[in-house]
């Protein structure tokens, strides 16, 4: 039972966790001095081996804190693939019993039920917090590089890195946050992806009418419609628009679009901005009524 727990948490266990499978106090005691259980923070152990995977490491800090610390800051970045490389062990938490030993806690009282979240088992700030603690850390075009890569992963959610700044107002990296965000607050929530904000810049840059965003149509939802010239835009620059049935269904909804007189525009990321510009600009001179 202990090894299928372990097997489910990147080798380490509690001691509590032992002690709730059957083991007496005793009876870890003498696995510890068999080399079974290998003791890698106070209550804290490796099951069988110290053949260790930086998330084995990194789970085993995480208990060592207590029962309602979570990986956070970095260590939560690269769990949510919006950091890469080397990343130190860091947890968040109201307490440690070994303070420093491998791993950086910075100790909170105020940990929401919304910042709570389980990636591979292991306890962890969910996005929006690990954001906001990201900016008390981070350097501001790096911050802004996680911010990017969380919306490219479509898991960015403005309303929610909000929330969590409203909780927590006194942030060092408040205002730093608040500048990487503030390219985000003009489309949010309505803007789903980081082509869609491409398009509105297009328009601000080039003179034309921003178009409503991810509306509907004719029963239909599409991703820009200007109503004063029944034109439509779609943006297809994600994978889902990359595919054989994607291809046929879109080409199908647009026959249904243009029967009811709705123009249909599409355009991909690999588009040139200044062109695109151009076109619209010429289709809305010829639709838009004078």
């Amino acid at each position: 039972m202990v090894q299928a727990l372990a097997g489910r948490q990147h080798g380490i266990v509690k001691s509590k966790q032992v002690r709730e499978a059957g083991l007496s106090r005793q009876g870890v005691r003498r696995r510890v001095e068999a080399g079974w259980l290998v003791r890698l923070h106070e209550g804290v152990y490796a099951v069988g081996h110290t053949a260790l995977t930086d998330r084995s490491h990194l789970i085993a800090a995480v208990y060592a804190c207590g029962e309602n610390a979570l990986a956070s800051h970095r260590a939560a970045g690269k769990l949510w693939g919006i950091l890469r490389g080397d990343q130190p062990i860091e947890v968040t938490g109201p307490r440690s019993r070994e303070v420093g030993k491998g791993f950086i806690l910075h100790r909170s009282r105020l940990i929401h039920e919304e910042d709570r979240a389980l990636i591979a088992n292991i306890p962890v700030t969910s996005l929006a917090r690990t954001l906001v603690d990201l900016s008390d850390v981070l350097p501001e075009k790096q911050l802004a590089n996680a911010v990017n890569e969380a919306e490219i992963k479509r898991l960015f959610d403005l309303r929610p890195v909000q929330r969590v700044l409203d909780r927590l107002p006194g942030r060092k990296g408040r205002h730093k946050l608040n500048r990487v965000l503030s390219a985000y607050r003009d489309v949010q929530p309505f803007i789903r992806s980081r082509g869609e904000r491409l398009v509105l810049e297009i328009c601000d840059q080039h003179g034309l009418p921003r178009p409503r965003v991810n509306t509907w149509v004719e029963s239909q939802e599409v991703d820009f419609y200007w109503p004063e010239a029944n034109l439509v835009l779609e943006f297809d620059g994600g994978d889902v628009h990359r595919t054989t049935r994607a291809f046929y269904e879109d080409r199908k909804r647009d026959r249904a679009l243009a029967a009811k007189g709705i123009h249909v525009v599409r355009a991909t990321d690999r588009d040139d901005p200044s062109a695109l510009a151009r076109e619209l600009k010429a289709i809305l001179s010829v639709r838009t009524p004078r």
